[in-house]
């Protein structure tokens, strides 16, 4: 008898040993990253970033494609806890397969979409095959806007200008556009050339006309421009960044072919694993570079310029 309990006993503390180093595991997966642990997603490392999605995708094997939506964020949680349990519902729906990316910039610099956009793509392009450069203010409501994968045409403009609340010229491609992964690479990504606010997606619609590429739209759609998607930014709240310093306004109307992914400078600090309603999204803490002898208006207000002059040469 004595025999028969220690070895119940055994097995008892072999199993709750085992339990507690399996809960480690686990507890150590959600901790957010170091940055010396940080680099981007990987086929072969996609089994964890699986788990991740665990929320926001249906349950089907081998999907076809996968969708990052890359979201260009800063100082926007309140839009950001309306846009992810909408957006996730919404793609829930059509059986896309999809995680949510936010492109926190966390450096002194002024706000620039375009290269966050870049840097989201750099990170997940390993392992999803098309992405939705999506604003976070934009919610689509009519549910015939599918988040397909784009055609061989060119990029997929989900946010047209005969539906957008706010922009209407032909040549729009802001709000949400979805982009081939190869197609996106074929353009060298979007200019970085491009801080502050306005202007990032028009020179994008020059690239994508350049590569001999389309933009195709929604057909079909019932709704209009004051119906079909739930513009949710407070102008007032939240005042755009329009100002024009140095020679900004001169060189930011021109086709940029100096900058974009292969030009690209920056520094991912962390990754967060954030959970909104039940719905895990990637949060990367993102900090560009600026080079002030090519784009000073990265500063207008000329402190970056006194920091880098007053840094020691090294």
């Amino acid at each position: 008898m004595a025999k028969t309990v220690n070895l119940a006993t055994i097995n008892w503390l072999f199993v709750c040993g085992l339990a507690f180093c399996l809960g480690g595991v686990v507890v150590l997966n959600l901790m957010p990253l170091s940055a010396d642990c940080i680099c981007p997603l990987k086929k072969s490392g996609f089994q964890n970033s699986e788990a991740l999605q665990s929320v926001t995708q249906p349950p089907f094997d081998m999907p076809e494609h996968k969708l990052a939506i890359l979201v260009p964020f800063r100082d926007r949680f309140e839009e950001l806890l309306q846009f992810v349990p909408n957006i996730t519902r919404f793609l829930q729906k059509q059986r896309v397969v999809h995680h949510i990316f936010v492109l926190n910039q966390v450096d002194r610099y002024r706000f620039n979409r375009a290269s966050l956009i870049n840097v989201g793509f750099r990170f997940t392009r390993d392992v999803y095959d098309y992405i939705a450069m999506h604003d976070v203010d934009l919610l689509p409501l009519n549910e015939d806007l599918h988040y397909e994968y784009p055609s061989d045409l060119g990029p997929l403009h989900i946010a047209a200008p005969e539906l957008h609340p706010k922009y209407h010229y032909e040549t729009f491609v802001g709000g949400i556009l979805l982009v081939r992964r190869e197609h996106f690479e074929e353009m060298n990504g979007m200019s970085n050339k491009y801080w502050g606010w306005g202007l990032e997606d028009d020179e994008f619609y020059v690239r994508i006309r350049d590569a001999g590429l389309q933009v195709t739209r929604p057909h079909n759609i019932k709704t209009g421009i004051n119906n079909t998607f739930n513009h949710i930014h407070n102008r007032y709240h939240r005042k755009r960044d329009t100002q024009k310093c140095f020679n900004q306004k001169e060189v930011t109307r021109k086709r940029d072919r100096e900058t974009g992914l292969s030009t690209l400078e920056y520094k991912i600090s962390k990754i967060h694993q954030l959970s909104i309603d039940g719905i895990t999204i990637t949060v990367l803490n993102i900090l560009l570079e600026c080079n002030l002898n090519n784009t000073p208006w990265c500063d207008c207000s000329g402190i970056a310029a006194a920091a880098a002059a007053e840094e020691p040469i090294k």
